[in-house]
This record gives C-alpha cells, sequence and structure tokens, in this order.
C-alpha cells in the first residue's frame, strides 16, 4: 500500500481535507505514493499560522536562523539516499542528476542561505547638509544641519512558494531556504507532478527545531490550491516557478492586492553559434538540452542560431551526439536521457515535433517514439533543422528533448534571431573571438548570457527580460529579492 502523505500546517502534520491522489514514476508508471488535497480553507489555515509566526520568526537573531538552516541541511544529508531515490521516482530523473543536481543542490542551498541570515542588512548611506527650510529645522537653532540615513533590508513578511516540476528538490529549497534566511514565513505549494519530496523538506526542518508556521506546505492537484495560495489575504509576496501563461494568472492577482512578486517563468534559450566557434564546445552545450532532464529546464539552449559557415557541419554533429545518448530507465546505468514527466507532456513534445514537420522543418534525428522501454513517458531526443523564424516550434517552449537550428549570415542578424522572441532568460553564444562573444552577449535581451558555457555561476543574479519573468534570485541577490528596503533619516 502506498504511503499517504499529510499537509504540514502550523508545525503540524493534517490529514487533507480533500483526500489524496496518486504520484506516478514515470518512468515506470507505478504508483510512488499517495499525495495531499488541500482544501481551500487548509491553504487559508497555513496563511494564517504564517502570519501568526512571522512576528517572532522576523525578531529572531540572524545567528539563530543560521544554525536552524544549517542544521536542516545536516537531516537532509543524513537521509540523502532515501531522499534521492524518492525525487527519482516521482520526477523521472536519471541517477546522477537526482542526486547530484536535485538533492545535493537542495542540501546546498539551506547551507548557502545559513550563511546568507548573517549577510548585512543595512548600508550607511552619505551624510546630506541642509539647510532650515520649509521642512523643519534641520540642526540646532534652526540652523544647517547634517541628515545621515541608513538603507535597512527588512523581511517582506509572508510568502507563498509555488515550485516547479523539473526539480522537487533544489526549486523549492531555492525559494523557502532564502526567504526564511531573512525572517519570512512560507507557505510551500509544491508542483502537483512530484510534491513528496517537498513534504520530506518540511520534515527535515521541523526536526531541526524551525518554530511551527515558519514553514507550511499545502499541495494539490487542483488548481484551486494555487490560487488560494496566491489569493490569501494573509500572503504578502509570491515566489512563482512555471509557465508564462500560469505566472500571467498569478501577476494579475498579485496586482490587486499589491503583492510583491518574484517569478521565473518560460523560456526558449538561444545558442548563438559564429563560425569560429568550437563546435565540439558548442555542441558539448547544446546537448544538454537532450541530458539533462529530458529536455524539461528553462535555462536550456533549445534555439540554434547557426552561422552559415558552420551549419551544415553543427547539425551533423549535433545528430552524431544525439545518437550516442542512452534513452531508458534512469535508474540504469548509462541512461543519460530517462522520460519527461506524464503522459499528458510527452503527447505534448510529440504534437510539436509533428508541428515542425508540418511547418516544413527537417526532421534530422529523433521524431518517432522510442520502442523500449515499454512502459513509462519517453520521448526520442529530436533535432530539427532548415527552421525559420516564424515557426511555432521556434517560438513557442517545448520543455522537451528537442531542438531547433535557424541559420544566419552576418552577426548583427545574428543578435536579431537571437532577441526575435517572447522569452528571455539565459541565452549562449559560442565564438572563438572573446571580444566578439561579449559585444554580442551585450546586446541579447537576457536576464543570462553563457559566452562558450552552459555552466552557472551560483551567485550570479538569475531571472528573465519579457515574458521570462520579473525580479532576480539566486546568491545575495535571493535575500534581497524577499525583502523589502526601509529608509531610516535622522538629523545630527
Amino acid at each position: 500500500m502506498a504511503t499517504a502523505e499529510r499537509l504540514f500546517i502550523g508545525g503540524e502534520w493534517v490529514e487533507p481535507d480533500g483526500g489524496h491522489y496518486e504520484v506516478i514514476d514515470p518512468a515506470t508508471e507505478a504508483v510512488v505514493g499517495l499525495a495531499p488535497e488541500a482544501s481551500r480553507a487548509q491553504v487559508y489555515e497555513a496563511a494564517a499560522a504564517a502570519r501568526a509566526a512571522f512576528g517572532a520568526w522576523s525578531r529572531t537573531s540572524p545567528q539563530q536562523r543560521a544554525v536552524l538552516l544549517d542544521r536542516a541541511a545536516d537531516l537532509m544529508q543524513r537521509d540523502f539516499a532515501a531522499h534521492a531515490e524518492l525525487a527519482q521516482a516521482e520526477s523521472g530523473a536519471t541517477t546522477a542528476t537526482a542526486r547530484g543536481m536535485q538533492v545535493a543542490v537542495g542540501v546546498a542551498r539551506f547551507r548557502r542561505y545559513a550563511k546568507g541570515a548573517l549577510e548585512p542588512v543595512e548600508q550607511g548611506l552619505p551624510p546630506q547638509i541642509n539647510e532650515a527650510g520649509p521642512m523643519g529645522k534641520a540642526g540646532p537653532m534652526g540652523k544647517a544641519g547634517v541628515l545621515g540615513a541608513l538603507a535597512v533590508r527588512q523581511p517582506v513578511g509572508v510568502v507563498t512558494c509555488i515550485t516547479s516540476y523539473n526539480n522537487p528538490w533544489a526549486n523549492p529549497a531555492g525559494k523557502i531556504a532564502p526567504a526564511v534566511a531573512m525572517g519570512n514565513t512560507v507557505v510551500v505549494k509544491p508542483a502537483p507532478q512530484d510534491p513528496l519530496s517537498v513534504y520530506r523538506m518540511a520534515a527535515a526542518l521541523a526536526e531541526a527545531g524551525v518554530p511551527p508556521g515558519v514553514v507550511n506546505v499545502v499541495g494539490g492537484a487542483s488548481a484551486e490550491v494555487g490560487a488560494a495560495a496566491v489569493d490569501s489575504p494573509d500572503v504578502d509576496m509570491v515566489s512563482f516557478t512555471g509557465s508564462t501563461a500560469v505566472g500571467r494568472q498569478i501577476a494579475e492577482v498579485c496586482g490587486r492586492g499589491m503583492k510583491r512578486q518574484l517569478m521565473e517563468l518560460g523560456g526558449k534559450g538561444a545558442a548563438v553559434v559564429f563560425d569560429d566557434a568550437d563546435l565540439d564546445a558548442a555542441v558539448a552545450g547544446i546537448g544538454t538540452t537532450y541530458s539533462f532532464y529530458s529536455g524539461q529546464i528553462c535555462t536550456a539552449p533549445t534555439r540554434v542560431i547557426a552561422q552559415r559557415g558552420v551549419y551544415e557541419a553543427l547539425v551533423e554533429r549535433l545528430a552524431q551526439y544525439l545518437a550516442r545518448l542512452p534513452v531508458g530507465d534512469p535508474r540504469a546505468r548509462g541512461t543519460v536521457v530517462g522520460p519527461v514527466i506524464s503522459a499528458a507532456h510527452r503527447d505534448r513534445v510529440e504534437s510539436y515535433v509533428e508541428l515542425g514537420r508540418k511547418e516544413g522543418a527537417r526532421v534530422v534525428a529523433g521524431g518517432e517514439r522510442p520502442s523500449a522501454p515499454e512502459r513509462g513517458f519517453y520521448v526520442a531526443p529530436t533535432l530539427l533543422a532548415d527552421c525559420t523564424p516564424e515557426m511555432r516550434v521556434v517560438r513557442e517552449e517545448i520543455f522537451g528533448p528537442v531542438v531547433v537550428v535557424v541559420p544566419f549570415d552576418e552577426e548583427d542578424e545574428g543578435v536579431a534571431l537571437a532577441n526575435d522572441s517572447d522569452y528571455g532568460l539565459i541565452d549562449y553564444v559560442w565564438s572563438g573571438d572573446v571580444a566578439r562573444a561579449f559585444r554580442v552577449a551585450r546586446q541579447l535581451r537576457a536576464g543570462g548570457v553563457g559566452v562558450n558555457t552552459v555552466g552557472r555561476n551560483m551567485e550570479a543574479p538569475f531571472g528573465g527580460f519579457k515574458r521570462s519573468g520579473v525580479g532576480r534570485d539566486v546568491g545575495s541577490y535571493a535575500l534581497h529579492a524577499y525583502s523589502e528596503l526601509q529608509a531610516i533619516v535622522w538629523a545630527g
């Protein structure tokens, strides 16, 4: 019998009003566990618990918060193997991804923000000399005076964290840890496809001694659960990772309530590859679209803009690279490409491949459902060449192991093609001319640009231009995102 999880509200494990639903292993279609379905009233109860806990928690010392976050990281590390096994079962990630990119990154983020709790929150500003005037006496006896000022970062209050399905450890940790480190309290609404890991994270926080109400987890498959987590009057801010369409709906609700927002939304990363690029490096970087969580990653370089001189060679090398990627059971040694999250998403990705065919793209590799394994939601890594900018497969986020290639001639054309997108999360430039690579990078309308790499600096700000999001997080920028800025001015 599968384990039935409970909600975590106000420090208590609570039976869900809406019963439970099955969480399915994308690799085997077996039931992993039973996830709780919260009612709107229970979501509001969680937000009220977070509101009640906020005052005391916001007044705790940074040292206290640091100790608790570090202790939670220790407990998560203690149960690392079990956490990785569960994350793999509910997300379909390969063993290496579940261990190294999901659980390990989640633990690392709690450690990072244990240190982050100790970062200064006050900044002294240059003093200002003011003459006496209509605003009152500036100094003693009404004479000229000196006004000092301090900029102080204060916690926002109650933060709703709505997480994505593509990483049930790193994504929630990247929201919960900095928010709590800054003195906020949180209501976490995990993705419905793989929520069980987030309840394990909550259990570690509770065991570490985080006070009741500081972290609450209320999930469900119904859209009403997420809606309640956004529109609750006790919520001051919403941090969301997911699709642009859902982000727009959340933004409308937040706008009516003047709630702060942090949104990391869709992406259609452009990889601009010049004639003088190291093609092996470019192919390895672009190939991560296939090899990292089956392309279900918003930062993937899915839209290749290739200069004419290397276009055919790049397409050929990408096809060769793709042919060497074993597709199959993510638990099996050597598997590189596992399943996508669900049958519905598999159908969606496959429909885009078929659309690309109809639009005139050349299917260089992939394009057919893998014959094995017999069960599970597998999609063949697919390469579409000879694409044009107006094609939907070029313009829309597919969120699967599909790469499209568009040719260009001159540098300005390559920049224009890369920028011809509703999205602007992370783009990439490959060129042997470093000066040109940086010149082009500065012209790309994206929140981040990788120059000859798909690597991430985990202290660099992360977020998107255009429809890819609002705000920045990661590193110290996440601490800023979960804080309000207050000015304190005094007469000297």
